[in-house]
């Protein structure tokens, strides 16, 4: 068996031949902003995955539509992560895209409740778990 270029050199970041082709659902667990390169960028985190989504704008939008624009409103809310393909640098490239899942209306939007860092976001029906296999 080859190489995988994967495996040839992994990556703490999350990228689309991470989701094996298929749409993923995951548990947002919170949103750092992170050097990454020169750049400074919100990175979204998931609850029992390992990678971190580097956001980009067209994906932070896609979130703030449904979930509102302060990511600690994110907190414990299921978005899905899915396989698609951009233009990038005169290139099309593979690239992860964010979306609600499908028959899951957004929360209505209120004030970010004061939780603690330390403590689990509270269940309030968004928090179902997580079933995949996928391994990122």
């Amino acid at each position: 068996m080859g190489i995988k270029m994967n495996d040839a050199f992994p990556s703490k970041w999350l990228k689309a031949d991470d989701l094996q082709g298929r749409p993923v659902k995951a548990v947002i667990q919170e949103t750092l902003m992170e050097d990454i390169g020169d750049d400074h960028k919100p990175v979204i985190y998931f609850r029992g995955k390992e990678k971190g989504l580097v956001c980009n704008k067209t994906n932070f939008e896609s979130i703030a539509m449904d979930l509102g624009d302060d990511t600690d409103l994110w907190v414990g809310q299921t978005i899905e992560l899915y396989p698609a393909r951009t233009n990038y640098a005169g290139k099309t490239v593979p690239c992860v895209r964010v979306r609600m899942p499908a028959g899951v209306a957004p929360p209505p939007r209120q004030a970010a409740p004061a939780i603690r860092r330390e403590e689990p976001p509270p269940n309030d029906g968004h928090n179902a778990p997580i079933d995949d296999d996928i391994p990122f």
